[in-house]
């Protein structure tokens, strides 16, 4: 047994310790028909099918339009028609979830400028009235000059909060001040030491009625301790947990509104999907949320204590188990091609052996047509003779072009609506 196998069943111990024994699979395109995966049950059956198929799940808002994470990229994402606005979760010092991706804040803000000495520091270590101290919209025009609007630095862009998303999601936008366009809040201190800050919010006079969900990833505990019982929390105070405050079962993923299909998504039970690529915070995910809010469990191919660390047949359905037995409905592999040059975890045997279990799959991240088509099954690279059904590799996508996600989906029949507009225009439209 090699160390990194020895490492790996020492971390998972709930799974199958045969498989540690390394497998040798001569045609893994047959081979993976001899392993065994779980079946949803009817009831996690269910709690799919809160999500509607051939999703768009618009990552970070888009990294490649706006600043990523940002009002100005949950804005647009709510606006082109995305089905979800997806985002990072962190916790600040003093309690606030932030949609945030990295750990640190020097890629995506000035902190080296606001905070020349904490630079490196973990966005944890800081206090929300801190963090709003940044600008988290420059960094995009120096990082993407192609892409650059003066708007993301003369509309000052924050670090967004898990709030500030949902409201986004629901028609609004962030009040400001109208002379200094600094955003518009109040703050508690406790008796106990807790804080308690108040955002203002206010109608969105360009928000054009499409009502998206939100996809939001914790990461490993470590980073963030507590996160899962506080997402819990604020999605509670939010009104945003199915499992306290439901919506209605009829209640429609898309609806005429005006004479025009709009995304309604977030007024259904589907509203909230969680995704995670830690097994521990899936664990604790499970535990709070009981199985009955749509869950992601996320795979990557490296060296990590969580990662996979080959993906033969046998592991691959390891980690599908892995994900059923904590009651997640969904898989989210990572998919080859530029620009991010991922891990290739969705050959057409993983999509079936996925598909096998019941499962839907949910894969990252697109950014070109060509790859929308080859793992949606216009072509099939490698797959001949393997008896594997041509048929589409992904049930939604997460994706940086959302409007191109869409219109592709939209050319396929499969879903009702594209794009409302192009890229640039809602992002004119919107003030950007």
């Amino acid at each position: 047994m090699t160390r990194k196998a020895s490492l790996f069943c020492a971390l998972i111990g709930a799974l199958v310790i045969s498989s540690c024994e390394r497998d040798n699979f001569a045609d893994e395109t047959q081979d993976y028909k001899n392993v065994k995966v779980l079946q949803l049950s009817p009831e996690l059956t269910a709690i799919r099918n809160y999500v509607p198929e051939n999703a768009v799940f618009a990552h970070r808002g888009s990294t490649f339009w706006v600043p990523e994470e940002t009002e100005a990229a949950f804005r647009w994402a709510r606006n082109i028609g995305a089905d979800y606005i997806e985002a990072d979760l962190q916790i600040t010092k003093d309690g606030v979830i932030l949609a945030l991706h990295d750990y640190e804040l020097k890629r995506t803000s000035d902190i080296e400028n606001i905070f020349p000495d904490r630079e490196f520091l973990p966005a944890s270590s800081f206090t929300y009235e801190e963090l709003m101290q940044l600008d988290a919209g420059t960094w995009f025009n120096d990082a993407r000059p192609e892409q650059a609007r003066a708007s993301f630095s003369t509309q000052k862009q924050y670090i967004s909060t898990l709030e500030d998303m949902i409201m986004i999601a629901q028609g609004m936008r962030i009040k400001r001040d109208p002379i200094t366009q600094e955003r518009i809040y109040s703050k508690v201190t406790n008796a106990d030491g807790t804080v308690k800050y108040t955002f203002e919010y206010e109608p969105d006079p360009m928000d054009n009625g499409h009502r998206p969900g939100i996809y939001i990833e914790t990461k490993e505990p470590w980073v963030n301790p507590g996160i899962e019982a506080a997402l819990y929390t604020e999605l509670d105070r939010l009104g945003w947990n199915i499992l306290t405050q439901p919506e209605p079962n009829n209640n429609q993923f898309y609806t005429d509104t005006d004479g025009s299909q709009k995304v309604n998504v977030g007024n259904t039970n589907g509203k909230v999907i969680l995704q995670t690529f830690s097994l521990e915070s899936l664990r604790l995910l499970n535990g709070i949320f009981a199985g009955k809010v749509p869950t992601c469990f996320l795979l990557w191919l490296g060296n990590g204590p969580t990662d996979m660390p080959n993906d033969d047949p046998r592991t691959y359905a390891e980690f599908i188990n892995f994900g059923i037995e904590n009651n997640a409905v969904f898989m989210g592999p990572s998919i080859a091609g530029a620009p991010n040059k991922y891990p290739e975890l969705l050959k057409p045997w993983q999509s079936e052996l996925m598909h096998k279990s019941g499962v839907a799959i949910h894969a990252y991240s697109f950014d070109t047509r060509e790859q929308m088509g080859q793992y949606y099954g216009e072509y099939f690279y490698n797959n001949t003779g393997s008896n594997i059904p041509n048929r589409p590799l992904v049930d939604g996508m997460f994706t940086n072009r959302a409007e191109m996600t869409l219109n592709f989906y939209k050319e396929k029949g499969v879903r009702p609506i594209g794009a409302a507009g192009t890229a640039l225009e809602v992002l004119i439209n919107l003030g950007y």
